[in-house]
């Protein structure tokens, strides 16, 4: 099991510009509002962090219920360090981390080499006429596809990247590995899905 995480300590006029930080060092006060509020505002980003890589409605809930309950329970020894969001989901990936190692070890990156393409770059453009919805949304179900068949790491990285918007660094906070490491999740993982995209759209446009 992990113990709650301590990273690197930041410049007290950076920890004055997160509004979250302030409002759990209320919280480790005594102003339970104030933990309401960060509840409130990060539940949903928090709940689709396990959603989308676990795909368990049921199993992402009590990852969820049970990394709240961490952030109460640490209150009391909790520190202004980096930012608030970065504490949060270093307590999640570390969650999610004992639940995949439960089942199997945390794939390694086995990432080949090769140039980079931006994800847009993966679909087809789209078409004018009154088919364009359902294109869009068979491209958007394809690469929801392909993102469930990426390495937990990468897919971790991407999402947290993409949909999120986490940079490198806070990423790599949050998975405790360096910056080199963290990019090259991400870079390997839009490199994954755009030959899965690809493949998958190719195959799709055959059959039609």
């Amino acid at each position: 099991m992990h113990r709650e995480p301590s990273v690197t300590k930041v410049f007290e006029d950076d920890v004055e510009k997160d509004p979250d930080q302030a409002l759990m060092m209320r919280f480790t006060q005594g102003d339970h509002q104030a933990f309401e509020r960060l509840y409130h505002k990060h539940k949903g980003g928090l709940y689709r962090y396990f959603k989308r890589q676990l795909g368990d409605s049921a199993l992402a809930e009590d990852l969820y219920q049970e990394t709240w309950s961490r952030v109460v329970k640490a209150a009391a020894g909790y520190e202004q360090r980096a930012k608030f969001t970065t504490w949060l989901y270093r307590i999640a990936h570390n969650l999610l981390v004992d639940h995949v190692r439960a089942l199997k070890p945390v794939d390694s990156l086995n990432e080949p080499a090769g140039g980079e393409q931006p994800l847009e770059a993966t679909l087809p453009s789209d078409l004018t006429g009154p088919d364009g919805q359902l294109e869009d949304e068979q491209k958007a179900l394809i690469l929801k596809q392909c993102i469930s068949l990426l390495p937990h790491v990468q897919k971790e990285a991407f999402l947290l990247n993409v949909e999120m918007g986490f940079t490198a660094a806070a990423i790599g906070e949050i998975a405790g590995v360096g910056m080199e490491a963290t990019k090259s999740r991400i870079r390997y993982a839009n490199q994954a899905l755009k030959a899965c995209v690809q493949q998958k759209w190719q195959e799709q446009s055959n059959v039609r």
